[in-house]
């Protein structure tokens, strides 16, 4: 599921793409409606419940859901340590290293302990996936990505399947320092959140996508998928994949980015990314046209009737208030 997302360049806040949000979606073979489905999702964590809990009313509503965060008596990861100690339980974190983490292919999120307070720097021992960019190679490292329809299909010419290309931009990006994001999220209760988040591959083919896309769309679609990339992510965040809005967005999508083929070579350099390099066969950019030197598409003097049409509103308000 999280595969489409690449082609519409989803981000959460503008910030953090949102591959924290789709990890959790699932294909449940639902064979009796007796079926328990449980969650690990905290009593805090509202938006973790409802994107599980909808997600089991999409696909089959009758199915009963015990979410024991809501139901037993621990109420936070203190408790649920000394739990897991007493019950022999082992677990991956302690008391003096509590961050409340979750990963997959796309991402690794950090929050709680010392990130509770937003005045905190993270600690440089707790990112996982990506060094610090103060330590990354002195030299810039180049990486070409293949992208055919607005999905990425190769990594420097290497064709790859979407969880190896995915597993390659990782170790590229992390090694380079991309992708770290430092944020407070408005959470869909209300409540502010500060989390860190780490997706190295995922901001390299973010990047990619769009700049091979200011190639290939024109403007007004380009305005236009911006802003229902932005609707589109908060039914993501908010849980609602079987949305039938969601699924309409992505007609949509398909649609605009039949032509967003061709590759981009991106340099990393210490934590930032750069472009250097667009090509597609479906560009839209014209060189003759575009040329500071003369050309035979663009007439300079087609300007002055343009101007005139284009401002005409302008000159009708100055007139009015002028009573001329």
């Amino acid at each position: 599921m999280a595969r489409p997302v690449i082609a519409k360049e989803v981000f959460f806040c503008f910030h953090v793409l949102l591959f924290f949000s789709i990890r959790r979606w699932l294909t449940l073979q639902m064979k009796s409606e007796l079926m328990l489905l449980l969650t690990d999702a905290r009593g805090k964590e509202m938006i973790r419940q409802v994107r599980f809990e909808l997600t089991f009313f999409a696909l089959n509503p009758k199915l009963n859901v015990v979410a024991p965060w809501r139901e037993w008596d621990i109420t936070g990861r203190e408790d649920a340590i000394e739990y897991a100690k007493k019950h022999n339980v082992p677990v991956p974190v302690t008391k003096k290293s509590i961050y409340s983490r979750d990963g997959n292919l796309w991402h690794l999120s950090h929050e709680g302990d010392i990130l509770e307070d937003p005045a905190n720097e993270p600690k440089k021992d707790m990112y996982m996936l990506t060094v610090d960019p103060e330590d990354a190679p002195n030299q810039p490292e180049y990486v070409e990505i293949g992208i055919v329809s607005g999905l990425p299909v190769s990594v420097n010419g290497k064709e790859l399947s979407p969880a190896s290309l995915v597993s390659e931009l990782n170790q590229i990006g992390g090694r380079n320092g991309i992708g770290r994001i430092d944020m407070v999220e408005n959470r869909l209760v209300g409540m502010k959140s500060r989390g860190v988040y780490e997706t190295p591959g995922g901001t390299i083919l973010f990047t990619a996508a769009g700049e091979l896309e200011s190639l290939t769309l024109d403007r007004e679609t380009i305005q236009t998928k911006d802003s229902l990339a932005l609707k589109y992510a908060e039914l993501v965040y908010a849980g609602r994949w079987f949305d039938p809005l969601r699924e309409s967005l992505d007609a949509f999508m398909e649609k605009i980015t039949e032509t967003t083929t061709g590759s981009v070579t991106l340099k990393l350099y210490k934590g930032s990314i750069s472009v250097t390099s667009r090509k597609s066969p479906y560009s839209l950019y014209r060189q003759d046209i575009s040329s500071f030197e003369s050309g035979d598409i663009y007439d300079q003097a087609d300007a002055a009737g343009f101007i005139r049409l284009y401002g005409l509103p302008m000159r009708v308000r100055a007139m009015l208030e002028k009573g001329l």
